[in-house]
């Protein structure tokens, strides 16, 4: 079964029971981390010239779900989201990271497709998800160390889920119940939001882990240079 969900502003989809998912972080010992970026960079690169993608990375892992994320890096260093879609589907790491570093930088509902101008603005990070369990409640998570993922009916006995990655309720400073109550909102939900309607929520929570490069790390790797491109 699959539901809809949104983090933060994109869109996922997947198995309702993340809990099935058991790829854990332990499972990741050995993996060139820093290289899954760079492949992205690579994907997006060669479909933007219109030509051959890259070389398979052949990476040994097993399935798990994914987000790729663009950002804009800013000359003052900041970063503004430019596209970022994932799945809470297992799959072949290496497939979803070529389909989801080409469906978020071009199918973002939010954001026009990214130009071949803009790529050396860019940083591209993957975040892989692991250690999935099923939370007791709506408060049985950490805030910095899990991703959640909560369903709830919205209307109609219409089941509706929606996550937030690990990082984004300290990015933003939230709370536990700002950071659901948010979430409610982005799955949503317009309701006055009551901690009877919270206590129906079905929870999972994750953990993820997370590389980043920029352009100029890809080019370096790539022997390309970095600057304006047309």
């Amino acid at each position: 079964v699959s539901t809809q969900s949104t983090w933060g502003f994109g869109t996922v989809e997947g198995p309702s029971n993340c809990a099935e998912i058991m790829a854990t972080k332990e499972e990741l010992a050995g993996l060139d981390l820093a290289a899954l970026p760079r492949y992205c960079f690579s994907v997006l690169l060669s479909h933007l010239d219109s030509a051959a993608g890259p070389p398979p990375l052949g990476i040994r892992a097993g399935d798990m779900p994914l987000f790729v994320t663009w950002n804009v890096v800013q000359k003052d260093g900041d970063k503004r989201l430019r596209g970022c879609i994932g799945t809470f589907s297992a799959m072949p790491l290496e497939e979803g990271l070529r389909d989801y570093a080409l469906t978020s930088a071009l199918r973002d509902s939010r954001f026009k497709p990214i130009t071949k101008r803009e790529v050396p603005t860019l940083a591209c990070s993957i975040s892989l998800l692991v250690n999935f369990e099923a939370g007791a409640d709506y408060m049985d998570w950490e805030i910095g160390i899990h991703g959640i993922r909560i369903e709830f009916v919205k209307e109609k006995e219409r089941t509706t889920s929606a996550t937030y990655l690990p990082e984004v309720a300290a990015e933003q400073g939230w709370t536990k119940l700002e950071t659901i109550d948010s979430l409610l909102r982005k799955g949503g939900y317009r309701a006055t939001i009551t901690d009877e309607f919270r206590r129906t929520i079905r929870l999972t929570r994750y953990q993820s882990v997370k590389a980043t490069c920029s352009y100029n790390d890809w080019a370096l790797v790539n022997g390309s240079v970095g600057g304006p491109m047309v």
